[in-house]
């Protein structure tokens, strides 16, 4: 009846669909990392907290990065 339910594409249980969440979680992570980072080095309570609570997949935290802090790629992992 529900054969197959969590193969998506291959038919080996880790399909295009599992890649993509995959992809997309580590993309988040890296970006919900620098923006926390920063966020706390800068003091920005505010900031820090919207960030950690609202996942957005990587969205807030970059507008935060280069739009508000204005953080030079160059200084993105200092």
């Amino acid at each position: 009846m529900m054969e197959g339910f969590g193969t998506f594409g291959t038919g080996l249980g880790f399909g295009v669909l599992s890649l993509s969440m995959v992809a997309i979680l580590v993309w988040s992570f890296i970006w919900k990392g620098l923006g926390l980072w920063h966020a706390a080095k800068r003091k920005e309570s505010w900031w820090f907290i919207a960030m950690l609570l609202i996942n957005t997949a990587g969205i807030l935290e970059i507008i935060y990065l280069f739009a508000i802090a204005k953080v030079k790629r160059e200084e993105l992992f200092k």
